[in-house]
């Protein structure tokens, strides 16, 4: 017979590597390479992005989970870092002038942790030689002396004024509560009452006019001595602060000469200096206790705090430019934070409690950030862009910026940025934040976008080989021998569902090694062989494929309703795929369509139900466009056609099933069975060519171990685009199976060829007079519609007949 029936060769099932390409024994001969191959595109824009220096050029590197894009990144900017200097060291110290706004200082990288040294080197001197120099002999003579002075010149004062009142016969007299003036003898004996009574008028108004004028005196006097014990204190704190400089200024002097080349840091050091000295009563011993030790509070923080350095970034040990990856970017753990303490039932914080982020400690180099977990965090993402717009990281915590805590904090002063940030996400968030978020291409300027594939040919191969062998050695397996590697290479080609292609998806093929170590660990083998690799494999599918056994069985068992054998009018086996995470399989579907006279519309019941999606339902649409192509340009499509996925109980998207829908509708017109030995897969244009799908090794398989565990009759295949037959890369029980004739696989451009196939027919082609063959699928289908038609145009006769009758 002359209609289309030939199945594809065993050969072009699954592509097998020549192992004359692998020159090499085990993974032990081949040298290392980067973990990232095939990537040309993306490397070259980060390092576009990261070796221009204008603002915003900031790096998204897109691409699938797991498709090494941290690996990449992380190799190429840690080879760019080290040809970038270190850059410098950040502390934050004490405003004196404003405790609440902390400032920060730029010290050259490891100068931080000296200075935060030989500053804490310095009070922990002073501690002891202010005390030892306010407790010399020099001090106390000098101390003791401004004292006695003092004390001298009151007691002067008032002898005088004693004096002075001897020579009107009165004497001073100091009583318990002051100062009092009283007569006297010539003996010196104070009068009394009554031998005062006894003196003259004149002589006790003499001696009360000399009483009235030494009390003037005498306020006089006593409102001098305030004045004197003030410039006494004055003198005694000229001299506290002479002694206190004197034990100072030499420590300090030699501090700054060593840091005089910061001026920020000079400039500090004056400002300690002076606090230091005016508060010099701070480096005195002070006594243990008080009632916040008594009721169990901590004590107050030492007067020391003051002059500590808080070092914030230290570069000491950095040989180049930082490279930070922050795996879990929160804002705090970004911008960094200001920490609290309770004292006495409330919060206090102060400079040193302020601690860095990642944009601190990676200031001058690159930071990494995971793009999807940043804009998981509250308010990471803002911050992020905020900062990279100011170009300076301002500390400020959630808390007070959204009013949940009112106590006081602190306002340290901004530190200035010079960063490259490269995020690292999924092609879809990407895109998202494209569109919705107009800041983020400002910021993010250069894409990195990461193949998921590379070129399987001979210098593809070699490549692989190498990875596989870098990987190995990296992660302490065992080596692999030659057809090892062929098998991981041949495996890769089945990830991305083309055997011209191979993965460039580390993770799995990082993980595949692993296990591969496993299993030649469990039979004590030193190299990894295509056994191992294989076990691996299978081993994979095993942990994944539950759901799989329990389709098949309720298959098996007759639950679900798929037929092998026989051949059905209006009813064709139809293979759809089932992902599970990282593991999908195919499942055959029983496709069903019924024909009648109608109005031209196929009723699509997935569709009506709300059960197929969108694309599913514009394959079902393009249907319409093909049957009124082919079969009704001169006259009207008198047909209404339903279709159903039978014992489909959830959403069906996708259009792969469009060629076998349109077999069942072309079965139901033409009256012709279908053979139920084949599954069909694959879409269809208005022009009737069949076009690729996805999942076309997981379809076929599917479909295989139905009739497998049914049993292989040699008439059971499945018809495919033959678009896809560059995707073939089937399990070897498949490929066996076809190569014994127990089994086929078909590929169609066209959907006459799958029609031929399934109804064991030939489709037919028009003639000279645009006529089908009558015997043809076409020509039956052709004729069924006329008769159709003609049974339509009679039915209108009859109803035009009715309605005249009715008239008249």
């Amino acid at each position: 017979m002359g209609y289309y029936r030939q199945s594809l060769p065993a050969s072009v099932l699954y592509k097998a590597c020549d192992p004359q390409e692998f020159d090499f024994s085990t993974t032990d001969e081949l040298a290392d390479i980067g973990v990232v191959i095939g990537q040309e595109r993306a490397l070259d824009a980060i390092q576009f992005g990261i070796s221009i220096v204008q603002k915003g050029y900031n790096i998204f590197a897109l691409g699938p989970s797991g498709s090494g894009k941290l690996a990449a990144v992380k190799e190429i900017v840690g080879r760019e870092a080290e040809n970038r200097p270190v850059p410098d060291d950040w502390c934050y110290v004490n405003n004196f002038g404003e405790a609440s706004k902390p400032k920060a200082l730029r010290l050259p990288a490891g100068q931080g942790r000296r200075f935060a040294r030989d500053m804490e080197q310095v009070i922990e001197e002073l501690s002891t030689v202010i005390p030892a120099t306010f407790e010399g002999e020099e001090y106390r003579g000098r101390a003791e002396e401004i004292e006695e002075e003092a004390k001298e010149r009151e007691i002067n004062a008032l002898n005088e004024l004693r004096r002075k009142s001897l020579q009107h016969g009165i004497a001073l007299i100091e009583t318990p509560t002051g100062f009092a003036f009283a007569p006297v003898d010539e003996k010196g004996e104070v009068l009394g009452p009554e031998q005062f009574q006894k003196l003259s008028e004149h002589q006790q108004e003499q001696i009360q006019e000399a009483v009235t004028d030494l009390r003037q005196q005498l306020q006089k006097l006593l409102k001098q001595f305030p004045v004197w014990r003030k410039e006494a204190k004055e003198k005694l704190k000229t001299l506290n602060r002479e002694i206190a400089e004197f034990a100072v200024n030499h420590l300090m002097d030699d501090l700054k000469a060593r840091y005089e080349a910061i001026p920020g840091v000079v400039q500090y050091l004056n400002e300690a200096q002076r606090e230091i000295i005016d508060h010099a009563e701070d480096f005195f011993p002070k006594q243990e206790g008080g009632i916040a030790t008594l009721i169990g509070h901590a004590p107050r923080p030492s007067p020391f705090l003051r002059y500590k350095v808080n070092l914030l970034v230290d570069n000491s040990e950095c040989k180049y430019a930082p490279v930070v990856f922050e795996s879990l970017p929160s804002h705090n753990n970004l911008v960094g934070r200001v920490e609290y303490q309770a004292y006495m039932g409330a919060l206090v914080t102060d400079f040193t409690m302020i601690k860095p982020g990642a944009l601190h400690i990676a200031n001058g180099g690159y930071l990494i950030l995971d793009a999807r977990k940043v804009l998981m965090q509250p308010f990471a993402w803002d911050s992020l862009k905020r900062i990279l717009q100011s170009r300076e990281i301002r500390i400020e915590s959630l808390e007070r910026a959204l009013s949940v805590i009112s106590t006081s904090s602190l306002e340290p002063e901004p530190i200035p940025l010079d960063i490259k940030i490269i995020l690292i996400g999924d092609r879809v968030l990407y895109y998202l934040l494209n569109v919705y978020d107009p800041e983020f291409r400002e910021l993010f300027k250069v894409s990195a976008d990461f193949e998921e594939t590379i070129d399987r040919d001979a210098d593809g191969n070699a490549l692989y080989a190498r990875l596989i062998a870098s990987l190995a050695r990296r992660n302490q397996l065992r080596p692999l021998d030659k057809e090892a590697v062929i098998r991981v290479v041949e495996h890769a080609a089945r990830l991305v569902e083309d055997s011209e292609k191979l993965s460039t998806h580390l993770r799995s093929l990082d993980d595949l090694l692993k296990e591969a170590d496993h299993w030649a660990a469990q039979v004590q083998r030193a190299i990894i062989t295509r056994d191992d690799v294989q076990a691996a494999i299978d081993h994979q599918i095993r942990r994944a494929d539950r759901l799989r056994e329990r389709v098949y069985e309720n298959i098996r068992r007759g639950t679900i309703f798929i037929d092998t054998e026989g051949a059905v009018v209006g009813q064709v086996n139809g293979l759809s795929v089932i992902s599970l995470g990282d593991f999908s399989f195919g499942q055959p579907s029983r496709i069903t369509a019924t024909t009648r006279l109608g109005s031209g519309k196929i009723l699509d019941i997935e569709r009506e139900s709300e059960l197929g999606g969108a694309i599913h339902s514009k394959g079902v649409m393009i249907l319409s466009g093909f049957l009124a192509h082919r079969y009704a340009k001169t006259r009207p499509f008198s047909v209404t056609a339903s279709l159903v996925f039978e014992q489909s109980y959830g959403q069906v998207e996708g259009d792969s099933a469009s060629l076998a829908e349109l077999s069942a509708i072309l079965s139901s017109l033409a009256d012709l069975p279908i053979r139920q030995s084949l599954a069909v897969t694959g879409s269809v244009n208005q022009n009737g060519q069949v076009q690729p799908i996805g999942g076309v090794n997981e379809k076929i398989e599917g479909f295989f171990d139905i009739c497998a565990s049914i049993g292989l009759s040699g008439k059971q295949g499945v018809i495919i685009p033959r678009a896809n037959v560059k995707h073939l890369m089937l399990r070897q029980d498949v490929v066996k199976a076809a190569e014994s004739g127990k089994f086929h696989v078909y590929a169609v451009d066209t959907v006459d060829q799958a029609l031929e196939l399934l109804m064991d027919k030939p489709a037919g082609e028009r003639d000279v007079t645009g006529a089908f063959p009558p015997d043809s699928i076409n020509g039956r289908i052709e004729q069924r519609l006329r008769e159709w038609i003609d049974i339509q145009k009679e039915f209108r006769s009859q109803e035009r007949a009715g309605e005249n009758q009715s008239y008249g």
